[in-house]
């Protein structure tokens, strides 16, 4: 999965998680999307709690969701986030995989928009310090790997 920073984890669906059919309920994959983004933004050094004390809430304003095929209790799936858009909102990509077939069971994105907390206004540009957050994370990389070519928003 392409994108400026990924992360994944591993799930093994839980029995709470399922329906009376063993089939995973629609709505716990937005859960798993944010399990996956709380990791993402804390591999980036700016988490809720960083962003809260940034001054920036970051509300979701958009998001999209594919069901692909179902998964199952006690499945163990892969979840990926990738950060894939950051100058005027932060568009994370995801996907949902069976951890044994690797076949897709659900993708999707969401979409953030930062929120000055004290003038409850729109950012239409992404504020400096996570701008800065990404330069930083940008520049490690060049620095680590200088003949990547990595250019704005794609993958390392």
């Amino acid at each position: 999965m392409k994108g400026i920073i990924s992360t994944e984890i591993e799930v093994i669906i839980p029995f709470h998680d399922v329906d009376s059919m063993g089939i995973t309920w629609h709505g716990n994959y937005l859960r798993y999307f944010e399990v996956a983004r709380c990791q993402l933004l804390d591999k980036l050094d700016y988490g809720y709690r960083a962003m809260q004390d940034s001054g920036y809430s970051w509300p979701i304003v958009d998001l999209q969701i594919k069901y692909v095929q179902s998964s199952t209790f006690d499945q163990k799936v892969i979840i990926k986030a990738a950060i894939v858009e950051w100058e005027n909102r932060l568009k994370i990509n995801y996907q949902v995989l069976d951890a044994t077939t690797q076949k897709r069971i659900t993708k999707g994105y969401t979409i953030q928009a930062a929120v000055d907390m004290q003038t409850e206004e729109l950012c239409f540009v992404t504020p400096d310090i996570f701008q800065h957050k990404i330069a930083a994370l940008m520049a490690d990389f060049e620095l680590s790997s200088p003949a990547t070519g990595l250019v704005k928003g794609v993958s390392r």
